[in-house]
């Protein structure tokens, strides 16, 4: 049996990783990921020093059952277990076991570098399409792409799409390299939309680059994610008044409860974080009418309590606050347009009827995730959704999936064999986008694949790259 694991970063590292030590002679594995941070991901792989887990280094073991691994393969002390690491560390250590994983399994293990374009069906297999045009075909499947890219921000007139004062992804890099921050003119004012972790990320970059200009960022709200505290806080269990509440299915009643609790607990993390082990129970019963309550008037004070920063960059982003250099915002864009000498922008803030006509040298994209399949301009899962294989999940929250995480094709069925891991299942499970859910979705999803039925053997004996034909 081949099984292939179309995305290399987090979640197919860990799903691969998992598989490689798990799967008997004669299964054959194949990860196929883009060669810019293989076995990484954009998250660690493209970050760069200053960018730091938003995760205690205790707690960002890859595997389910064991947790703490990540510090013991740095052999961190007990005070260091407790901060905050560059995230290229972590991508080395994802790196690293993934390929000891692959010298010690008993598995076929191949590593494609290239980008997976298409999934076709081809009787009871699939045929992968590879970016050079090359083929193979594959009994089972898995989509781990991670997020989709970021989508045309909307007001974006059709001139500054393609000019170099709008930044569509800040990480973006050119043939040379370079990523799109460093061409950033140190003097410019800048106009960041978006206030969560990609934006910390962003100004945080462009601060250690030697930005010395006025940095704006704008979003829906103007919320600027929470800080962890230094010293981590002791845990503490649910009361009776809230278990009940996370039982009935309504987010207004469970919105009271957290309320009532908040002004007796020692710290709101505490309670944010007990919640964790019932989220995915919590969202999976909600009626879709109170989940979409939910995404319209409490997500974005949900994202940034539980997606919290570092203690040292909350810090350097309140001094710059402070200092006038960062400004927060609540507004949005209606119009934005490259003009003779500037970028202009049409801002109309959170609250008031009146818009305001403003000047910016850079317009720079960093709203984070994005999981809208029917919009997505990704090109194989926009392959996937026209030829009916795939489904978008009605509130732009990635695609349909069964609870065995087989995806749900146009017309609502089981696509035998195709499968899903990672932020596209938020539809789903809603908490799904970060390091102990992720590890152990990829456990079960791993005895899942290996406890189906086995395909046809006609796969293995097909090469696994089958060479572009040229014309």
């Amino acid at each position: 049996m081949r099984i292939t694991i179309i995305g290399a970063g987090f979640s197919g590292n860990v799903l691969a990783t998992e598989l490689a030590r798990l799967a008997p002679v004669g299964t054959d594995l194949c990860l196929v990921g883009n060669t810019d941070g293989f076995g990484r991901g954009v998250a660690y792989g493209e970050a760069r020093p200053e960018h730091l887990l938003n995760v205690r280094a205790r707690d960002m073991g890859a595997t389910a059952d064991q947790p703490g691994e990540f510090a013991r393969w740095l052999n961190l002390t007990r005070r260091a277990e407790e901060s905050f690491l560059p995230r290229l560390v972590y991508g080395e250590y994802l790196y690293s076991r993934l390929q000891q994983a692959a010298q010690v399994s008993l598995a076929g293990f191949n590593q494609v570098q290239q980008e997976a374009v298409a999934v076709e069906r081809e009787g009871d297999a699939f045929r992968v399409t590879l970016a050079d045009g090359a083929d193979f075909l594959t009994d089972r499947v898995v989509l781990a792409v991670g997020t989709l890219p970021p989508q045309r921000l909307q007001g974006v007139g059709p001139r500054l799409l393609v000019d170099p004062g709008y930044i569509a992804w800040p990480w973006q890099k050119n043939l040379r390299g370079e990523d799109a921050l460093s061409r950033v003119p140190q003097d410019a004012r800048v106009l960041v939309v978006g206030t969560g972790l990609t934006m910390a990320d962003t100004v945080v970059t462009l601060i250690r680059r030697g930005h010395q200009g006025p940095i704006t960022a704008l979003s829906r709200h103007g919320l600027l994610p929470r800080p962890h505290l230094v010293e981590p806080g002791a845990p503490i269990a649910l009361p009776p008044a809230v278990l009940h509440a996370l039982n009935s299915a309504d987010v207004r009643q469970l919105l009271r409860a957290l309320r009532s609790l908040a002004p007796i607990v020692p710290d709101w993390r505490a309670l944010v974080d007990a919640l964790r082990p019932y989220t995915q129970d919590y969202w999976k019963r909600l009626p879709d009418a109170q989940r979409a309550r939910f995404l319209r008037h409490l997500r974005p004070y949900w994202d940034v309590v539980r997606h919290r920063l570092a203690p040292s960059l909350h810090e350097e982003l309140e001094q710059l606050r402070h200092d006038g250099r960062l400004s927060i915002r609540a507004g949005r864009v209606l119009r934005a347009r490259r003009g003779e000498e500037a970028v202009e922008v049409v801002i109309r803030e959170r609250g008031q009827s009146h818009s305001t006509a403003e000047q910016y040298d850079v317009l720079l994209r960093a709203t984070g995730l994005d999981t809208d399949v029917e919009r997505t301009a990704h090109p194989l899962i926009g392959q996937l959704r026209d030829a009916g294989l795939i489904s978008a999940e009605r509130h732009a929250l990635g695609l349909r999936a069964t609870a065995q995480f087989e995806v749900l094709d146009r017309n609502g069925q089981p696509v035998r064999g195709l499968y899903c891991l990672g932020p596209l299942l938020r539809g789903q499970l809603w908490e799904i986008i970060a390091v102990p859910e992720l590890r152990v979705a990829a456990q079960q999803l791993a005895q899942q694949l290996l406890r189906s039925p086995s395909a046809s053997q006609r796969v293995l004996r097909e090469p696994l790259i089958r060479a572009p034909s040229r014309r």
